[in-house]
């Protein structure tokens, strides 16, 4: 998989966008997972929804639009709804980690990783059970091992390098890579979690839209 994480924004709703474009155009990832506790990303989404498709772009209302726009719609038209509505799902890969003490859980290289807002919600089951801790609150990117885990933040969104913006891979021959970004998505800095390792102990999972 390849994950493209953002710190958090600060209400820089502009410095987000460009975040979030950067991971899907240039990047190439096939999720982005904004670490701040607000609601940021989601009002991007929504604003970028409401481009694409007008007015009232939630997923209940599809046929709705359809209906508006195919009935008498030439091919080419027709061609241009689906482009338009295909566009507005893939916003979907947009997710926010779950506001504290929540968290998110991926799979990368056959070890989990938990993915929260802040590092202090995280509990000794959670250290127990996960090789790769990632978190958002922090002024700068630090990829940092303690035995057999190691904790990852992009640091917090910013214009200027650092900037708050990393991108996760584990479909590298082994191991993870891990690449930070400028706001125009170039690498800065890389790193390199090696080897698989075997989570042990147990996992708690808590708060809404873990997964």
């Amino acid at each position: 998989m390849r994950l493209g994480v953002i710190g958090p924004c600060q209400d820089d709703i502009l410095a987000l966008a460009k975040a979030a474009q950067v991971l899907l155009d240039r990047a190439n990832v096939e999720r982005v997972l904004y670490l701040g506790k607000d609601d940021a990303l989601d009002r991007v989404v929504a604003s970028w929804a409401h481009e694409i498709v007008g007015e009232n772009p939630s997923e209940s209302a599809t046929f709705e639009r359809a209906a508006r726009a195919c009935v008498n719609a030439s091919a080419s038209e027709i061609e241009d709804f689906v482009g338009s509505e295909r566009a507005r799902r893939r916003l979907r890969v947009l997710t926010t980690v779950p506001a504290p003490p929540g968290r998110t859980i991926e799979l990368f290289d056959g070890r989990i990783a938990v993915l929260v807002y802040d590092k202090a919600t995280l509990d000794e089951d959670d250290i127990a059970g996960a090789s790769v801790l990632i978190f958002g609150r922090a002024d700068k990117p630090v990829v940092h091992r303690v035995g057999s885990r190691t904790f990852v933040t992009p640091g917090r969104l910013s214009v200027s390098p650092p900037a708050g913006i990393a991108v996760l891979d584990d479909d590298v021959g082994g191991g993870i890579q891990i690449d930070f970004l400028d706001i125009e998505g170039v690498v800065v800095a890389s790193d390199k979690i090696e080897g698989r390792v075997r989570a042990t102990g147990k996992l708690r999972v808590q708060g809404p839209g873990s997964s």
